[in-house]
């Protein structure tokens, strides 16, 4: 499983012209679920983006994580990441577990980033077409992976 998580002033998802989420200063996260995932991943993930120093303590050093600065999150789900384009220059996505046990553990990565945070996190729409639009702080973007074997 795979979480690109992105430091960001705002950001929001629509489909079909329609606000589905949005926050202010936080995090957003674009999610991906390998085949080989778990529930065990999920919430691994979860708990590791909750508590990424990604945000400047007093000092301007990243030491804070999204919760410690009253940070929001907002979650949407992103097969693509785990295509792999390295043969040829169609993408291949063998690697993204099927569409129904994706949507399950992203759903549970949701519910878990959920307790960890203990507040609402917005999300976008599984297996709909999404204009995701940000501002990313920083820039900060992090690629935050969890194989089954780690």
């Amino acid at each position: 499983m795979v979480a690109l998580v992105q430091r960001v002033s705002e950001a929001s998802v629509t489909v079909d012209d329609e606000t589905v989420g949005e926050i202010g200063a936080g995090m957003l996260v674009l999610l991906g679920v390998h085949d080989d995932d778990t529930e065990a991943e999920s919430t691994w993930l979860a708990e590791k983006c909750a508590r990424l120093r990604i945000f400047a303590d007093d000092d301007d050093k990243m030491n804070l994580s999204v919760q410690e600065v009253g940070g929001d999150a907002l979650v949407v789900p992103q097969f693509t990441l785990y295509g792999n384009a390295s043969q040829g220059n169609r993408p291949s996505f063998t690697d993204a577990a099927p569409p129904g046990r994706a949507e399950d553990l992203y759903e549970h990565f949701v519910d878990a980033l959920e307790r960890e945070l203990g507040q609402d996190v917005p999300t976008g729409v599984f297996g709909a077409m999404m204009d995701v639009s940000l501002v990313n702080d920083g820039p900060v973007t992090l690629w935050v992976e969890r194989m089954h074997d780690d």
